[in-house]
């Protein structure tokens, strides 16, 4: 879950084997590599949900790895955050909910 209209940093790494972090419609694709951090950013410019995939050949459960990046109002998110970080995952769920 991301607020709209700000630059998102991404940092990435692996435990075990290479993966990598790719959602098309922000253009943005890199390596998670064991052992090492790699960073990209996004700045989406509209609300919705956007998908992506691990799109390198990781092993047998490759195809189980999608990416799902929310991207709410900023009103929104602040609300959703506070209720994540309390540790109110049902409360966080259903502001995620109205958000559509």
């Amino acid at each position: 879950v991301v607020p709209v209209d700000t630059t998102v940093r991404v940092l990435v790494t692996a435990a075990d084997v290479l993966h990598a972090f790719a959602v098309p419609s922000f253009g943005i694709k890199v390596d998670a590599v064991p052992g090492r951090s790699n960073e990209t950013w996004f700045h989406a410019r509209r609300t919705g949900m956007y998908y992506g995939q691990c799109s390198e050949l990781c092993g047998k459960d490759h195809a189980f790895m999608p990416i799902a990046v929310r991207v709410v109002e900023r009103d929104q998110y602040d609300a959703w955050l506070e209720a994540a970080s309390g540790g109110d995952l049902a409360g966080a769920t259903a502001l995620l909910a109205q958000a559509q």
